[in-house]
């Protein structure tokens, strides 16, 4: 037997990104954003704090450049850093292409 009763149910109804507060809603009625997350433990400078930012496309991709050209920069005059040309660092972070129904393995 269902036994049935209506609840109130607290939901995601949006994300707003971080960095520029706008919505992350796009055509079709979903959410696409980037999650950045950090948590600090025992021996680091901030121990036990814990970071969450949401980004939009946009955003998210202005960041990764950033840090691209930084690490660009970090290793302009190493001898063991970047191997090969500076724009090796163009997959920086990238773990799968073209992945549309999230099939090509998970991490």
């Amino acid at each position: 037997m269902k036994v049935t009763e209506k609840v109130e149910v607290e939901a995601v109804t949006d994300v707003v990104c971080d960095v520029c507060l706008t919505s992350t809603h796009v055509a079709g009625g979903g959410l696409e954003f980037a999650t950045v997350k950090a948590h600090w433990g025992y021996g680091s400078q901030n121990d036990g704090e814990r970071y969450e930012l949401h980004l939009c496309e946009s955003c998210f991709f202005g960041t990764l450049g950033y840090f691209k050209q930084e690490r660009r920069v970090q290793n302009l005059f190493s001898e063991d850093g970047c191997p090969g040309d500076l724009n090796a660092g163009d997959e920086l972070g990238l773990v799968a292409k073209d992945d549309y129904f999230h099939d090509q393995g998970s991490s």
